[in-house]
């Protein structure tokens, strides 16, 4: 029974639940991958009476030795295992915490790390805010008592805030939570301010009058300028929020529909649009950002392009830990030309799903005669080979269709320096493994059409998961090819300002 469960295994995210043979939960985990992550507790056991499993030396599913982490030393109380599947890490995130903190599994709570695990708190202010606190921050009475309560009711006081403390939802626990990437992407999911209230203060003469970052960006409801009220930043933030971490997101997306189509009905066409565009945030999150080494044996994208793309070698930092495959990086590249002149071209970085502007770099055409963006590119490809101290990436985005990927690869496949062509110089495979993708604009210039050339130096299953992921990850990638557009159109109009 077991070992079918464990061949039936879905890869999608979601939460595993380990049972002992008093159908008692004993276990709860969370992966990105639940055949591989499930699958891997069991190399190195072997099925015994019962349906129970015991360790052993040889594995029955993998030939490999016994892994010991801490919880695989309580494997062989393991008779049955249950998953649900989530639509991203951030709901398998929120998930696991329901489940500890409902039942709170005896191994989930011995397993604990030493330095403790993390909450989310949404103050009582009059505009609340989002925080993440360790339970030690806590003062936390033995018994939950009014008003009091681990499951997104009241918490009566917060030591890291100060000024005798403040009370607040709570929601946890999180093991292993990557705080600051889940509140930044909490923020952009639910428009949660970060900024100063503009009614908090009586002298509005002395805050600035330009609003606030993210105001700008369209990711903040006027906290900051006073256009949104205290009841309605509850009513449209924080409402929504506490429904997503009680993991009811279901219930939250026919509500926010609903409002959609009475906004619209209203004639309120701009609250309309920002429902419309929160709703589909919320059914495809991008989330990569929260993987960390709680998601160990996952198939994490960052892995999956690194194994064979990036071998050991001198002088180049290689992402082979588990934290360390986290920090994605894309590189997305574009040209830009005006006639036979004025080429230019861009490379835009993308590292943990956002910008890292620190890492932008810009090329002025100098070999090209005419006009050929397939020339440029291979121009702007190669001399940025040149520069290993610039990082690693995973993936490389191009604006363009089959005749950009063809190229790019095969100046990664034939450059003559192999410490350019980042890959190792004795293993025969130089930079070609490094997954390239184009996004060209289909014949009639109205959509996107993805362009991966499968590689034949690479295995057949790494091919699949790279073609899996371009497919979840469309919206990423067409957001770093137009911020590479954007930067080389900027570029190209700073050098014409300088001609002029």
């Amino acid at each position: 029974m077991l070992e079918n469960k464990l061949k039936n295994l879905s890869d999608r995210s979601g939460i595993y639940l380990f049972y002992n043979i008093k159908k008692k939960l004993i276990y709860v985990g969370k992966a990105t991958s639940l055949r591989n992550r499930v699958r891997s507790y069991f190399r190195g056991v072997i099925p015994a009476k019962a349906g129970i499993l015991q360790p052993n030396k040889i594995s029955a599913y993998a030939g490999m030795t016994l892994v010991r982490r801490p919880i695989e030393q309580m494997i062989h109380e393991v008779v049955d295992i249950k998953t649900i599947q989530t639509d991203s890490v951030l709901e398998a995130i929120i998930l696991e915490a329901n489940t500890i903190k409902k039942i709170q599994p005896k191994y989930n709570v011995d397993l604990k790390d030493d330095k403790s695990w993390n909450y989310i708190v949404i103050t009582d202010d009059k505009f609340p805010k989002v925080l993440t606190v360790r339970e030690h921050e806590l003062k936390l009475p033995t018994t939950p008592q009014p008003p009091f309560n681990k499951g997104g009711k009241k918490v009566r006081s917060l030591t890291p805030l100060g000024k005798g403390g403040r009370g607040g939802l709570l929601f946890g626990p999180y093991p292993g939570l990557k705080t600051k990437e889940m509140i930044n992407l909490l923020r952009k999911l639910f428009y949660i301010s970060t900024c100063i209230p503009r009614v908090e203060t009586q002298n509005f003469a002395s805050l600035p009058k330009k609003p606030c970052f993210y105001y700008q960006l369209g990711q903040c409801l006027g906290v900051c300028t006073g256009e949104i009220s205290s009841a309605e930043y509850k009513k449209k933030v924080i409402k929504p929020l506490v429904q997503f971490l009680n993991g009811k997101k279901k219930s939250l997306l026919k509500n926010l529909e609903y409002d959609m189509k009475r906004a619209s009905k209203n004639h309120e066409f701009e609250e309309a649009g920002r429902l419309r565009d929160q709703i589909k945030n919320l059914q495809k999150i991008q989330d990569i950002a929260l993987l960390n080494k709680s998601f160990v044996e996952s198939p994490v994208i960052a892995r999956s392009l690194s194994d064979e793309a990036i071998p050991p070698k001198q002088g180049i930092a290689t992402p082979r830990s588990s934290e360390a495959r986290n920090d994605m990086r894309i590189e997305g590249y574009d040209i830009s030309n005006l006639g036979s002149s004025g080429k230019v071209g861009s490379m835009v970085v993308f590292e943990n799903s956002e910008p890292n502007k620190k890492e932008y770099r810009k090329f002025k055409i100098k070999t090209v005669v005419g006009q050929s963006d397939v020339d440029c590119l291979a121009e702007v490809i190669e001399r940025r080979l040149k520069h290993n101290e610039w990082g690693i990436p995973q993936v490389i985005l191009v604006d363009g269709g089959v005749p950009q990927v063809n190229r790019v690869c095969k100046i990664l496949s034939h450059h003559p320096d192999p410490t350019a062509t980042l890959g190792h110089p004795s293993s025969g495979r130089r930079g070609q493994t490094i997954p390239v993708v184009g996004i060209a604009k289909g014949p009639e210039r109205k959509k996107n059409d993805f362009i991966y050339v499968r590689n034949p130096k690479i295995s057949k299953l790494r091919n699949r998961e790279i073609v899996k992921w371009i497919n979840s990850n469309k919206d990423l990638l067409i957001r770093v090819r137009d911020e590479a557009h954007r930067f080389a159109i900027k570029y190209q109009r700073s050098l014409r300002k300088i001609i002029i």
